[in-house]
C-alpha cells in the first residue's frame, strides 16, 4: 500500500503465516478492493483498464507506456462509480496485478485524477498530505485454519469521506 493512502494492512504473526500469505498474493487468490475519491467523473460508469506501466525509480512514479517499451509491466484494473458529489466521484476499484502506483497511474491515464495525488495530478494537496486512496477491504484464507476471513476498513474522518459513506449507506 502507498504511503498516503488509508485502509486495510495485514501482519503475518510467524514466517509460516507469512510466507503461506505471501503465496496467495502471488497466486491471485486474494481479493482487494479499493475505494478511489476522483476529481473527474469517468466517461463509463463502469469498466476495465489494461495499460502497461513502467515505474521511474528516480521519481518513485509510474508511468502509463506503450507495450514493447523495455521494463513495462502488463496494468489490470477494474472500476465502478458507486456515488458522486459535486465536487468529487467515489469509484470501487479492483486490481488484477499488483503494480507499482497501479491505480494512481491507470486512473490519472483516463482523466480520474486521485483527490489529493499531486504526484499524479491533482490541483491540490489534502491538509493531512493523504491521498482519496483506500484499501476498503481484503479477503484471504486464513494461513492456518484456511477459514476465509475478509477484513473492511473505514475510511479516516474527514467531511468527503463522510459524505461518501452516507450517500452509499
Amino acid at each position: 500500500m502507498d504511503r498516503p493512502t488509508s485502509g486495510v494492512v495485514v501482519f503475518a504473526k510467524t514466517s509460516k503465516a507469512l510466507e503461506r500469505l505471501n503465496a496467495q498474493f502471488r497466486e491471485k487468490e486474494t481479493n482487494k478492493t479499493y475505494w478511489a475519491i476522483v476529481e473527474n467523473k469517468p466517461k463509463e460508469l463502469k469498466g476495465s483498464l489494461r495499460d502497461y506501466l513502467k515505474k521511474n525509480e528516480t521519481q518513485n512514479k509510474s508511468y502509463v507506456v506503450n507495450e514493447n517499451s523495455p521494463g513495462a509491466k502488463l496494468a489490470l484494473l477494474n472500476y465502478e462509480l458507486l456515488a458522486s458529489s459535486a465536487n468529487y466521484h467515489l469509484l470501487e476499484v479492483t486490481i488484477e496485478t499488483g503494480r507499482h502506483h497501479q491505480i494512481r497511474a491507470q486512473l490519472s491515464k483516463i482523466g480520474c485524477i486521485i483527490k489529493g495525488d499531486l504526484k499524479y495530478g491533482a490541483k491540490r494537496a489534502n491538509k493531512d498530505a493523504s491521498i482519496g486512496l483506500h484499501a476498503r477491504s481484503l479477503r484471504f484464507l486464513h494461513p492456518i485454519t484456511k477459514e476465509e476471513i475478509t477484513i473492511v476498513a473505514n475510511p479516516p474522518a474527514d467531511a468527503v469521506w463522510d459524505f461518501f459513506l452516507n450517500e452509499i449507506g
